[in-house]
């Protein structure tokens, strides 16, 4: 779904927050990596009692090997298989990922289901003894289309349940992938399902009947139920963050975060960001209305009903590609990438509850080819993890940490 009907932005002018910071972060401190070299797509959760785990992908004889680490007094531990395949959708933007509730380990990663080089399924595995086993994968999705589906996002709920949604394209089928992006028989729609501790499946929705096709979707858990955030999609190609939200026992009709107005006829690869906490929410995301590309961060403190008025963390010379955490006073972490030229840099802002600009710190060197693709951001406590593709003769997923 990134792939030819995707549109890749050329972002222009530049600017950083770098300058006029309020206060001084810690210096950033590399953790050594549990991943071997051809290792891509890093993902990082934090588990309720503030452990933080880190998976990836590795490719080994023809094969590709999805593995986990989890932190221990600073340092990952020995690598886990999750799983392994020679018929996997490894894609830049769209990784794999775990997420751990109490007595169950989740994972999540993407299989070839027929010949289209876009029909493929989430494939999702259940661990009950802390990753040491994974049960036979099953598919989360019920409609048996040969279609695109992906962009997942999962959440521990009581009882060791799962959340889980993703982007569904069961009614894509037949469409074309041309430059533009789809267009034809029906649009990709945003799915959410819950299953037990055994993969069971308790319920299903659909919560979004067009969405963009391609744009990582996000989700939290409030004192409401989990929230979701994604780019929706309009008539009239118009692609800003919407929000669903868990209320009253039953899912919201969607509705904007902010109404950036962008009108663009393909998808930007560029989802959003949020954490939350009770009632707390904050939320960034990449835009290009007005041939402006920009970064922007909104928060809302009554559980995603409503958001302020979103503060810009970076315009001009960005190409998105964020990351959202919250550190233990709600104050705001909040990762991007700048772009100039073929260069890039990783970019860490720290922003307290309001909103308000405290300081920004370059985390990596980096680069804008697809290859680099998204950095990724957790915290505990005070501490924050962070975790990217480092690009060169081979590809390596590195970490780092930034204590405040």
């Amino acid at each position: 779904m990134l792939r030819h009907s995707c549109l890749l932005l050329l972002t222009i002018l530049f600017f950083s927050c770098n300058s006029g910071d309020k206060d001084e972060l810690a210096k950033v401190n590399p953790i050594a990596s549990p991943a071997s070299q051809s290792s891509e797509e890093p993902f990082l959760f934090t588990a309720a009692d503030g452990a933080v785990y880190l998976s990836w992908i590795e490719r080994k004889e023809n094969k590709d090997q999805f593995k986990f680490s989890k932190m221990i007094d600073g340092k990952w531990s020995t690598s886990q298989l999750i799983s392994e395949g020679d018929n996997w959708f490894v894609n830049w933007a769209d990784y794999p990922s775990i997420m751990v509730n109490s007595e169950v380990m989740a994972a999540h990663w993407l299989q070839k289901r027929a010949e289209g080089t876009y029909d493929y399924d989430v494939r999702m595995s259940l661990s009950a003894n802390e990753g040491s086993a994974w049960d036979e994968s099953f598919i989360p999705h019920t409609d048996g289309v040969s279609a695109e589906h992906g962009f997942v996002s999962m959440l521990p709920m009581v009882n060791n349940r799962i959340f889980a949604t993703w982007l569904d394209g069961r009614f894509t089928k037949g469409e074309e992938h041309a430059e533009g992006g789809h267009g034809g028989a029906g649009a990709m729609t945003l799915r959410a399902a819950i299953f037990d501790k055994n993969g069971k499946s308790e319920s299903e929705w659909e919560l979004d009947n067009r969405v963009c096709d391609c744009c990582q979707t996000t989700a939290a858990m409030t004192s409401n139920g989990p929230i979701v955030i994604y780019r929706n999609r309009t008539e009239d190609e118009i692609r800003d963050m919407a929000i669903v939200r868990w209320e009253n026992n039953a899912w919201t009709e969607p509705s904007i975060v902010h109404a950036d107005d962008w009108n663009i006829a393909g998808c930007p690869v560029n989802g959003p960001s949020v954490a939350a906490n009770k009632d707390f929410v904050a939320v960034s995301w990449f835009t290009a209305s007005n041939a402006n590309p920009s970064v922007k961060l909104s928060v809302s403190e009554d559980a995603g009903k409503n958001f302020a008025e979103p503060i810009i963390i970076s315009q001009g010379n960005t190409n998105g590609r964020v990351g959202t955490t919250l550190l233990a006073d709600n104050s705001i972490v909040v990762t991007w990438m700048e772009t100039k030229n073929d260069a890039a840099q990783i970019l860490l802002g720290h922003f307290d509850k309001s909103g308000n600009h405290l300081a920004t710190k370059t985390i990596a060197q980096s680069s804008a080819a697809r290859s680099s693709g998204f950095p990724v951001v957790s915290s505990t406590g005070n501490k924050v993890i962070l975790a990217w593709t480092e690009v060169g003769e081979n590809k390596q997923v590195q970490t780092a940490s930034v204590q405040f």
